[in-house]
């Protein structure tokens, strides 16, 4: 569907937008701050504009048409471009105003992010921070329809996007992390101080939900030594995780730059360590804005250290 026309403008996507959302004209109304009457008048000018019903209205109930599915990820996409192409132009001021949407991996938000999100806001306080918590298919779906400008994701990509621009940023090792007052992973075969993926046949871990990319990592290494982790719970977030093991419902492999920071046991893996790559990423058709790319120069100065 060929969406910019001579006719059609920007608010008519943002209403279609939030009816597509709220699945009602008035609660529609409400969030875009209009009135009904003029939002529904609105919307079939669009419709009359791209000569196509983009909702069908039926009892009451909304729902999209075909046309009305294929516009929506486009007049997504058409308002975050032109939300930064405004956040551009307002930023050439010394970058005294703006905003930077950036998502990462929870456990990129405990380990990497404190320090340099600080250092950024220490040089630009008037540049807002928004962050977003996710794995990487998540953040990566969310970078490909303009909802963030850059974010943190482990490669390789589960889903490769071809749209997608990716610079390594580190190598993370992980470890196992569990309750000090419970014996150490792998205790009872000589490997106090290190534990292999295969010492863990046999322990109750503590795993990840499902989607996040420790889980899966864990579980193909485990597979690749011959067994199926056995789960004493499963389905946290990071922080969820680390609080489980705390409390000795098993033992969990988590990267080290987290583990330092929970006051658990830490015991590394013996070679074949274990490590993922942490990646930035954005979309390779838009340029970040500039408060994002000025961040992006300092993950990647961190890199370096």
């Amino acid at each position: 569907m060929h969406v910019y026309h001579r006719g059609m403008h920007p608010q008519q996507l943002r209403y279609f937008v939030a009816v597509a959302e709220t699945r009602h004209f008035t609660r529609a109304a409400e969030l875009v701050h209009v009135a009904q009457p003029s939002l529904s008048q609105q919307i079939k000018a669009l419709e009359r504009e791209l000569g196509a019903d983009l909702f069908l209205r039926a009892r009451g109930n909304i729902t999209l048409t075909d046309a009305g599915e294929t516009l929506l990820p486009l007049a997504r996409r058409i308002l975050a471009d032109t939300e930064t192409a405004r956040q551009e132009v307002q930023e050439v001021a010394q970058l005294r105003r703006g905003r930077v949407r950036l998502g990462a991996t929870p456990s990129l938000c405990t380990g990497l992010l404190p320090d340099v999100l600080r250092s950024f806001h220490d040089r630009y306080p008037g540049i807002q921070l928004l962050v977003e918590e996710g794995g990487s298919h998540d953040l990566v779906r969310e970078l490909a329809r303009g909802a963030l400008d850059l974010a943190l994701v482990v490669l390789p990509l589960r889903t490769p996007s071809p749209a997608l621009t990716t610079v390594e940023l580190l190598r993370e090792e992980l470890v196992v992390v569990s309750s000090p007052e419970s014996p150490p992973p792998g205790h009872g075969r000589g490997r106090a101080r290190r534990v292999r993926i295969a010492d863990l046949e046999g322990e109750r871990l503590v795993m990840f939900r499902h989607g996040y990319d420790l889980r899966e990592l864990t579980v193909e290494a485990c597979r690749a030594e011959g067994f199926d982790p056995d789960f004493a719970v499963e389905g946290g977030e990071m922080d969820a995780v680390l609080g489980f093991v705390r409390a000795g419902l098993g033992v969990a492999v988590v990267p080290r730059m987290v583990a330092g920071r929970t006051g658990l046991r830490v015991t590394p893996l013996a070679a074949p360590v274990l490590s993922r790559t942490v990646a930035l990423a954005h979309r390779s058709d838009v340029a970040p804005p500039r408060a994002a790319r000025e961040l992006q120069r300092l993950l990647l100065e961190e890199r370096g250290r």
